[in-house]
């Protein structure tokens, strides 16, 4: 009986809450153009499918351990860099680095808070709507940022950022809220970016190009333990 739990489980995931209107615009959508022509139906089947899928949010096994920083959203590492934090989050310019990931249409998009904390600033820009892939979207596009800091006093910044297709971020946190790692926070519709800024001196555990998943990746070590990890495609 256990067994067959885990695999009903592995299959029925749950679906985000800003999700279900949409699915059911779609599924109403469908049912029209079914009526209309069948092959339509079965075109705005496969969309609901879709949306359906876009919209899960499955639970998530995250690793414990002090200054462990995990991913904030599924998708791939587009880039580790030093970078200044956006001025928003009031953080010291050149003492960060950046890693940003890179969410697709077919990723899903709940993001997760990268480590336990107290959230100390939150800030919306409107901005641009350009592809996500661009490193000067961190800088043009809307988005949402929010800065955690540790009980150590550590800041860690996390910027959400809209992209080409996406055009509504979702943020259900507050100012002084406490958010344990990997906690949900918000989602991004459709397809876009999570950048994490993470003070230097701190080991990365991840490579460009690395696909990761929110909530269960280690991404970095605050306390600079660990190896700096190399890859390669393969």
């Amino acid at each position: 009986m256990t067994n067959n739990s885990g695999t009903l489980k592995s299959i029925v995931f749950p679906v985000h809450r800003a999700g279900r209107p949409f699915i059911f615009l779609f599924a109403v959508c469908t049912a029209v153009l079914g009526w209309v022509w069948v092959p339509l139906g079965f075109v705005g089947i496969i969309l609901t499918v879709w949306c359906i899928l876009f919209f899960r949010d499955p639970d998530r096994v995250t690793p414990q351990g002090d200054g462990l920083v995990v991913s904030p959203a599924d998708g791939v590492v587009q880039m580790i860099v030093d970078s200044d934090p956006p001025e928003e989050l009031g953080m010291e310019s050149g003492a960060y680095i950046r890693i940003a990931v890179f969410m697709n249409v077919f990723d899903v998009h709940v993001n997760r808070a990268p480590i336990d904390g107290r959230i100390k600033r939150l800030a919306y820009t409107p901005g641009k709507f350009l592809n996500a892939s661009f490193d000067k979207a961190s800088e043009d596009n809307e988005r949402q940022a929010l800065v955690i800091e540790t009980s150590a006093g550590v800041k860690i910044g996390c910027v959400q950022i809209a992209g080409l297709v996406a055009r509504r971020i979702l943020c259900d946190v507050i100012k002084e809220q406490e958010l344990k790692t990997g906690e949900r926070f918000g989602m991004i519709r459709f397809g876009s970016r999570v950048d994490i800024y993470v003070p230097k001196g701190t080991t990365i555990f991840v490579i460009e190009g690395q696909r990761v998943v929110a909530g269960e990746t280690v991404l970095a070590s605050l306390d600079g333990k660990g190896m700096v990890r190399q890859g390669e495609v393969r």
